[in-house]
């Protein structure tokens, strides 16, 4: 078992999508990452941890988000993955973005650290 809950994650996540909406998201993600962390967006871009924590801060923010459906993956002693469905808004989109995410984390040194996260659109 990971030793991980889904709220302690989801703690987590939600502080990421705040620090996005205040276009902080490079100071927030930056130390939270591994070394060897990517993120996997709906557009194919790949971005590492350097790539995250130099282009973040300042980028528009989210007016609103809700996070749905949350599930837990446990993966090893040490680590999990969080499973859910997000909607955001932000006024230079002509609608919501709407997505799966999947976040990994890892537990070192005592603290959750995002070792990969993905976004899926959801498509109709």
């Amino acid at each position: 078992m990971s030793g991980f809950t889904v709220d302690e994650l989801l703690a987590v996540e939600n502080a990421g999508w705040r620090a996005l909406s205040e276009s902080r998201g490079g100071t927030f993600y930056g130390p939270l990452m591994t070394a060897e962390a990517v993120f996997i967006l709906v557009n194919g871009a790949v971005m590492t941890r350097d790539d995250v924590a130099s282009s973040l801060d300042g980028a528009p923010g989210w007016d609103s988000y809700a996070i749905a459906d949350a599930r837990l993956i446990p993966v090893g002693d040490d680590g999990a993955a969080l499973v859910y469905r997000a909607e955001a808004t932000r006024a230079d989109l002509p609608e919501p973005f709407v997505a799966l995410m999947s976040s990994v984390y890892r537990r070192i040194d005592g603290r959750p650290r995002l070792a990969l996260y993905q976004q899926t659109t959801i498509t109709h």
